[in-house]
């Protein structure tokens, strides 16, 4: 027997071959996102996308972004809304769109609204085709250049 020889008997008691040890426990499954891949549009916000295409190009709007931006909310917390919209005023907008709220998605967007005050906050949902089709909106806090006193 060789000088590491005992060094390797120990290891080997220590960590025994894979087959010896146990099965793994199975883990929780993870909450699946709504939208998996960031930077990528779901159905409703290619629909609401072009909608806003519409208004930039009847100069109703300067221009608009997805997903530009992420906002620090906490030490360990960020919300990234789904669109930036910026109004010929110098109003920008932020635009979140749901098909369906859960309760902290709608509590980080009224936190990111009260941190973030100089911007307009505004949650988007579709109408009803039955009810015309269009764009229910909810303005969380509304921002004004008027509201601060005009243009800087």
């Amino acid at each position: 027997m060789g000088h590491y020889d005992n060094l390797i008997t120990g290891v080997k008691a220590k960590y025994p071959a894979p087959e010896s040890r146990p099965a793994p426990r199975p883990r929780a499954m993870a909450r699946v996102k709504a939208n998996p891949t960031p930077g990528r549009m779901n159905g409703l916000e290619a629909r609401y996308a072009a909608h806003l295409e519409a208004l930039r190009v009847a100069g109703q709007i300067i221009d608009w972004r997805f997903e530009p931006i992420t906002l620090r909310l906490a030490a360990r917390t960020r919300y990234t809304p789904d669109f930036f919209v910026i109004f010929p005023t110098g109003l920008i907008r932020i635009v979140e769109v749901k098909g369906h709220w859960r309760d902290d998605a709608r509590v980080k967007f009224k936190v990111a609204a009260e941190l973030y005050w100089w911007f307009e906050f505004v949650a988007v949902t579709a109408k009803k085709k039955a009810d015309g089709g269009g764009w229910n909106t909810e303005r969380i806090n509304s921002m004004s250049l008027d509201a601060i006193g005009g243009r800087p």
